[in-house]
């Protein structure tokens, strides 16, 4: 029996390794995006700067992306926007209280998202949306409203539960973005949110973070009792 010819070996060998070259190029031009535009910012990333990082040429880069903003949705999609199917079916099928599913969000939402790379594109965002208005557009649909609606997700099945006192959703959701913005905006920018002395613990952080918030959410005499007016109050008078 004849041995297979070593010529043949060789050139399978390499179009194998081609073929998994060429697979792998998508991911590597979107790692290598994601490092571009957080280093130097959406607008000064260049398409070639992109591609040479990535070890590939402008027009390789352009077979799978047909523009930087594409390129950009793509960094997105592969590291925040595609991810909320699995959250949503999470949330879904969860059979804890919401006391321990908020916790359990706001805890893997770090593990996931805050703590890599990637939740620098939100701060990314807020410092070049009034130059990129569909980008922003595209955010928002993308990203910041799935995440609000998961949230309040959470917030109506602890009322619904008798879990959570009646609160409204729309602003009852920023009260559980407003610590994890900070806690992104501090990895991204240390030593210009907050004291840089201090060394934050992200988990003990989300922890008393949660913990406040879920008193404010928890059912108690007080919170049945009649809201307090909105209307401004005039200051007591002192006696003469």
């Amino acid at each position: 029996m004849t041995s297979p010819c070593p010529i043949r070996q060789i050139v399978s060998t390499v179009r194998a390794k081609r073929e998994r070259r060429k697979e792998a190029r998508p991911g590597e031009l979107l790692d290598a995006a994601l490092d571009l535009f957080l280093e130097k910012g959406f607008a000064a990333t260049r398409v070639e700067e992109v591609a040479q990082r990535a070890g590939v040429s402008k027009g390789t880069l352009f077979l799978y992306f047909s523009s930087k903003e594409e390129l950009f949705k793509a960094v997105v999609r592969e590291n925040i926007s595609g991810r909320f199917t699995e959250w949503a079916e999470e949330l879904k099928t969860y059979e804890g209280s919401s006391e321990d599913l908020l916790r359990y969000c706001m805890t893997s939402w770090w593990e996931r998202v805050g703590n890599t790379k990637a939740s620098g594109i939100p701060k990314l965002m807020m410092s070049e949306a009034g130059n990129f208005p569909e980008l922003v557009a595209f955010f928002q649909q993308e990203v910041v409203q799935p995440g609000n609606a998961l949230i309040v997700r959470i917030l109506e099945r602890g009322v619904e539960r008798g879990e959570f006192r009646a609160v409204d959703p729309v602003y009852g959701v920023y009260s559980v973005l407003a610590p994890m913005t900070f806690l992104m905006m501090w990895k991204h920018g240390r030593g210009s949110c907050g004291d840089a002395r201090i060394a934050l613990d992200p988990h003990q952080y989300i922890a008393s973070q949660v913990k406040t918030i879920l008193h404010g959410l928890s059912i108690t005499p007080a919170a049945s009792a009649s809201p307090p007016s909105s209307e401004p109050r005039e200051p007591k008078k002192k006696p003469r």
